[in-house]
């Protein structure tokens, strides 16, 4: 067994708990907590974060753990993990199914490792460097999409956008097929599978990307900064995810001259 197995059938086995906690308080009534940031907490997050953090703890005890509800630990070690208990958590206290658990594994800051659990749905998505992205053990590809013009775009919410960046997307998004709001971590597996061609969104956490960019990138998409950059955990949170290296290359440079001009 490769240690890449090995991690997958520790996080898997993980997600196996987290999930029955997630349907366990999903559609209840649940207090609801409001974080220094504005955004809401549940239970749900602190039980399911903590949950993770525990067997982390206890499988890799020199690995660091950086999450969304508890303070880092030891967030500059080689190897770290990156934790969102729940992406999504206005999609979950909605009653919307579309949120998901994101775990990463860096090395040296660099994502090597991802998933996105979607309990509701029973769909587990695996990216990492040395194999095909997988849903639930099968292998997926990104469209073929390679043009602006020819694209579906998505992205969670406007409200993410600064005034400045949300100009940005709104001319970008025009130029597209057609653009579609809503979806948090699960427009990024809908990529993943082919049936949306880019995501472009501002605003996001290392937690909220991090897990995200093996799966795109190991299902044939691209997934970068709006500069171009690789993302890691310092990234500014802007997001540009496309199907293919031409519709990236086209996005970003479109993005770019956007963005120029509106400075």
């Amino acid at each position: 067994m490769n240690l890449f197995e090995d991690y997958r059938q520790f996080v898997e086995s993980t997600l196996n708990e987290t999930g029955q906690i997630g349907i366990r308080y999903f559609r209840q009534e649940i207090d609801i907590a409001q974080k220094t940031d504005a955004s809401p907490v549940t239970i749900a997050d602190v039980d399911i974060e903590a949950l993770i953090r525990a067997r982390i703890m206890e499988a890799y005890p020199s690995h660091g753990i950086l999450g969304e509800e508890q303070a880092a630990l030891n967030p500059q070690a080689k190897f770290c993990w990156v934790v969102d208990p729940i992406d999504g958590t206005k999609s979950f206290i909605s009653g919307m199914p579309l949120w998901g658990t994101l775990i990463a594994l860096l090395k040296d800051a660099a994502p090597i490792f991802g998933i996105i659990d979607v309990p509701v749905l029973g769909e587990r998505y695996v990216g990492t460097r040395e194999q095909s992205t997988e849903r639930n053990g099968e292998a997926i590809r990104t469209s073929g999409c390679g043009e602006l013009r020819k694209c579906n775009m998505f992205s969670t919410s406007p409200d993410m956008f600064s005034e400045t960046e949300f100009e940005v997307f709104n001319s970008l998004s025009s130029k597209a097929r057609f653009r579609r709001y809503g979806g948090d971590c699960y427009s990024y597996a809908m990529l993943a599978t082919g049936k949306i061609d880019a995501v472009v969104e501002a605003g996001l956490k290392p937690y909220d990307y991090l897990p995200i960019v093996p799966v795109v990138n190991g299902a044939g998409g691209v997934m970068t900064d709006w500069n171009g950059n690789p993302l890691t955990p310092t990234s500014d949170g802007r997001i540009i995810a496309a199907a293919t290296p031409e519709l990236h290359r086209a996005l970003l440079e479109e993005t770019i001259r956007l963005a120029t001009s509106e400075a």
